[in-house]
């Protein structure tokens, strides 16, 4: 049994809200949780997931390692030190 006085006020109904809708309810020491993402809208989630390419890192990767344009056979990567610059 919870003490008085020392425990916060405990929501069994605290809703969460997504972009202004009530997307669930939770219990929580907060009547309302305001949240950016939930699993409703997560690209994981709903199957638009895309790789985000800063300063072509992707793109880079994957031509060192051969992986865009070549069909068949990939090259093994480049050990030499002086080609790495």
């Amino acid at each position: 049994m919870a003490k008085p006085e020392i425990h916060p006020t405990w929501y069994p109904e605290a809703k969460v809200i997504c972009n202004g809708e009530v997307v669930m309810t939770v219990g929580s020491t907060q009547p309302e949780i305001h949240v950016e993402v939930w699993s409703g809208n997560h690209p994981f989630y709903t199957g638009t997931q895309k790789i985000i390419d800063t300063e072509g890192r992707v793109d880079r990767f994957q031509k060192r390692y051969a992986m865009i344009g070549k069909k068949g056979k990939k090259k093994a990567p480049k050990t030499d030190a002086s080609e790495e610059k």
